[in-house]
């Protein structure tokens, strides 16, 4: 699709997988009908309850950082509309989507279940949940030993970006080598898991992203 053909040619969007994800996910689905008519531009757009679908040049770029890759375990934070989901999905990772605005749950579950792209072969598995995505999914990441990555939608609102300061339970449900990708103020954040103990962090600045919503 031209909007995946826009990110190629602005250089934030490379990885071969991601590029088929962006060209098999019709962005227009994802947002609201009064809203269609500028699904292809890129900028962020209402999608009501005070939330925003991002900018098409910060998913790509955020996905790009997170790397996913089929078979994966990914959680989400902040699924809202459902089209970084349904992005995910196209990958071919394994989906554990949560949001925590009410208004929002059932309609971006909506999205992804009424696009026909999960049921094509080699799409990965999405489960949805409507809570408070700080606490993480303990009895899911005990599951499956540790999510693989964890994305975050919505700017945590921190007094400093160490790693000290994320949710103890996003830490906790990360495999060892694994990787969060989360704004926190005007910056996304890599973390990588080194171990138990220790995390491995890198600042991507200049950014901007509606706050976290929690009950922190």
């Amino acid at each position: 699709m031209a909007l995946a053909d826009d990110l190629r040619k602005k250089g934030v969007l490379k990885n071969p997988r991601l590029i088929e994800a962006f060209r098999a996910v019709d962005r227009k689905k994802f947002v609201p009908k009064e809203f269609e008519d500028y699904a292809y531009i890129d900028e962020p757009l209402s999608i009501g309850e005070g939330q925003t679908i991002s900018q098409p040049w910060t998913v790509a770029f955020m996905l790009e950082l997170l790397g996913p890759k089929p078979g994966e375990n990914i959680m989400e934070i902040g699924y809202g509309s459902g089209w970084q989901t349904a992005l995910l999905a196209a990958v071919g990772a394994n989906v554990w989507a949560i949001e925590r605005v009410d208004g929002l749950c059932k309609w971006g579950e909506d999205n992804v279940k009424n696009f026909p792209l999960l049921t094509k072969e080699g799409v990965g598995e999405v489960k949805f949940f409507c809570q408070d995505g700080t606490f993480g999914l303990p009895e899911v990441a005990e599951k499956i030993c540790g999510f693989d990555k964890i994305i975050v939608a919505a700017a945590l609102q921190l007094s400093t970006s160490d790693v000290d300061n994320l949710p103890q339970a996003w830490k906790g449900q990360l495999k060892i080598g694994g990787k969060i990708v989360a704004p926190i103020g005007n910056s996304i954040f890599e973390f990588i898991k080194n171990s138990n103990e220790t995390f491995g962090e890198r600042e991507h600045p200049g950014f901007v992203f509606v706050p976290l919503v929690s009950e922190k």
